[in-house]
């Protein structure tokens, strides 16, 4: 790069993006890559802390912070992102749709590992609205060597796309909700418009309640209907503590085909139980699901809901950051 000073620099092009800061009122930019320098320009250019302007001689192997950051991006950017032109060497990532944010954290960690190579996301597995930024990347240098950028284009490709929105699908659930209190009034439901709201917000819906006593087999019957009616998850509420006469989580595990966990380290929600029948989830809700805005529930739903399955080392792993 060649230096220049100001005063001589007019006609000119500048080779990047140059940033004002003003304390309390605003920081961006204010001149663009491109921008060819008048004699106007030169009091703002001194005002800014520029006294020198560099000119590119760009050589071969080398590539300009915002060509870096446009192969960064189209390298990761899966389904349902959108991005932005370079703006001050970065680019930013938004979603387009109300989904789960999906980033393989390891190829992450790896390109973020090469050097001179930024990559910021938000944390994977959370729900995304549309318009929300959910990563941020740019090269560090004006300047950067190519190989770099050809490393982290090889890692992602090797798990293409490091980064997407997985969409949550349309499910038509069956709730079972038990408890002799219930079924004889003298308690009435929360679960059913508590279950009924957090669904409607992922598109999904409540197509029936069924609300039965204590008993092992009047669960199990309840849960077959379901089943018959072809429903895409159960969701069964109450009777999932520890007393003698709490008999749900011995009713899903006799028809589940597999039990991926009865109890989950998250507070609140450690209670709740998790299974399959053949494809299908059955969730065994505890009565903080109730009370609290966040629970274990909230945490399993949304993956749940965005087509992926749900394994004991998952969940395992929900133990760092499990408490609510």
């Amino acid at each position: 790069m060649k230096e220049v000073r100001v005063e001589d620099a007019i006609g000119m092009v500048l080779a990047h993006d140059l940033t004002r800061i003003v304390p309390g009122e605003c920081k961006g930019r204010v001149f663009k890559k491109g921008h060819v320098i008048s004699e106007e320009d030169i009091p703002m250019l001194l005002d800014i802390g520029k006294q020198h302007i560099y000119i590119l001689d760009l050589k071969p192997g080398e590539l300009h912070e915002d060509d870096a950051a446009l192969r960064l991006s189209a390298a990761i950017k899966g389904d349902h992102l959108s991005a932005n032109e370079p703006h001050e060497g970065k680019v930013t990532l938004k979603s387009t749709i109300r989904g789960l944010l999906s980033i393989d954290e390891e190829a992450l960690f790896h390109i973020n590992s090469i050097g001179e190579i930024a990559i910021v996301t938000k944390k994977s597995g959370i729900v995304v609205d549309p318009g929300t930024k959910v990563a941020g990347l740019r090269a560090i240098p004006l300047v950067i060597e190519e190989e770099k950028i050809v490393q982290a284009e090889r890692i992602a490709k090797e798990v293409y796309p490091l980064i997407t929105v997985k969409p949550f699908a349309k499910y038509r659930v069956g709730v079972v909700t038990t408890g002799s209190e219930i079924l004889t009034g003298r308690i009435e439901d929360r679960f059913g418009p508590r279950i009924r709201e957090k669904l409607t917000f992922y598109g999904s819906e409540v197509i029936g309640q069924k609300i039965v006593g204590d008993q092992v087999t009047d669960i199990q019957t309840a849960i077959k209907d379901f089943l018959a009616e072809g429903v895409d998850m159960i969701i069964c509420t109450g009777g999932m503590s520890v007393d003698p006469d709490d008999r749900t989580p011995g009713a899903i595990r006799g028809v589940a085909t597999e039990v991926v966990s009865y109890g989950m380290p998250v507070l609140p929600g450690s209670m709740m139980m998790f299974a399959y029948i053949d494809k299908i989830p059955v969730f065994g809700l505890p009565g903080c699901v109730i009370y609290d805005d966040v629970t274990s529930f909230d945490l399993l739903l949304p993956r749940v809901l965005a087509g992926e399955t749900i394994t004991r080392e998952q969940i395992a792993k929900m133990g760092h950051g499990g408490l609510l």
